[in-house]
């Protein structure tokens, strides 16, 4: 869909959850067009605040506002002849968006402090994450606007629906990262880190998938990665840094006698209601080890730490 569109020179709407790769989806769409010689400039309209979006899309004259001590060429400008994207384009203030509607209407604008019209030919790319016809709806987006920049839609799915693509992905930025640590041979995945990170659900999408696996090769001191970890806020122990404060003892009661306490030792008493658990678990949820996982509260890899225990338990009674 993207190559056929793209020498299409009219504008696209690029929608998606954050991390999905909309940015380089609208690269992509640049290079495939007959523009792909000339200039691609990307803003992030949510990495401004709203009073400085205007002045960085259309530029400004100097002594057009305090600290501006000469004419800055804006966005827009610098795209001429070329391509503009604009990413999280449901953060432009309503105001804007009108001056966005002329330059896209009409391939003209003026910068800020100037009533000069300046003339570009500039293709507009916008992408976002929000349900921009319900901004439109409830008057947080001008429809006309809406309009003009969706004379194609993309959608660009999140990782969770790619299942095919997951390890694709992981292998390569593996071994990118791989290559900037200046190591020859190339990494590869276990096939319990490989489950595991087909497994996870990537609320991230590429942006987290892509910073797992180079935590996890840098992590690695050979090339077979054998560890996935997911939350880098989790501690080697299994707990969430910084820890909770521990809950407070109820004080005994002068009745207790203990007699309704396990005659084990305590550690094996502990680890036999972990392992009870765990079997429950596993019968409950058929033998899957993802669901058993999610039934009791923990990540894939505690899981399999857990499940290693039980192997060696069972063994043992044998």
């Amino acid at each position: 869909m993207l190559s056929r569109v793209a020498p299409i020179q009219r504008p696209v709407l690029l929608i998606g959850e954050r991390g999905t790769g909309k940015e380089l989806a609208a690269a992509r769409l640049h290079f495939l067009s007959g523009r792909w010689q000339k200039p691609f400039v990307a803003l992030n309209c949510a990495s401004l605040a709203p009073s400085l979006i205007e002045s960085e899309l259309f530029g400004y004259e100097r002594g057009a506002f305090t600290g501006a001590l000469q004419r800055r060429v804006g966005r827009f400008e610098a795209a001429d002849g070329g391509t503009l994207f604009l990413d999280e384009i449901g953060n432009v203030p309503l105001e804007v968006q009108e001056k966005i509607l002329r330059a896209v209407e009409y391939h003209i604008f003026e910068r800020v402090g100037s009533a000069e019209r300046v003339e570009v030919d500039v293709r507009i790319l916008a992408a976002t994450h929000e349900n921009l016809p319900e901004m439109a709806a409830s008057g947080r987006f001008r429809p006309d606007l809406l309009d003009r920049l969706s004379f194609e839609v993309l959608s660009v799915p999140p990782l969770r629906v790619r299942t095919g693509d997951i390890m694709l992905l992981a292998r390569h930025f593996a071994v990118r990262m791989a290559r900037e640590l200046g190591r020859e041979e190339a990494p590869d995945f276990s096939a319990e880190a490989a489950a595991a990170v087909e497994g996870h659900p990537w609320p991230g999408n590429v942006r987290e998938l892509k910073n797992v696996v180079e935590r996890a090769v840098y992590r690695s001191d050979r090339p077979l990665i054998s560890e996935i970890v997911f939350d880098p806020f989790v501690s080697s122990a299994g707990r969430r840094t910084p820890a909770a404060p521990a809950p407070r003892m109820a004080p005994a009661r002068a009745a207790d006698t203990g007699s309704d306490l396990p005659a084990a030792p305590m550690m094996k008493a502990v680890l036999d209601l972990k392992l009870r658990m765990l079997k429950s678990a596993l019968e409950r949820s058929r033998y899957n080890q993802r669901k058993a996982a999610a039934l009791l509260g923990l990540t894939y890899d505690q899981f399999r730490g857990l499940y290693r225990r039980f192997e060696k338990a069972a063994h043992a009674e044998k």
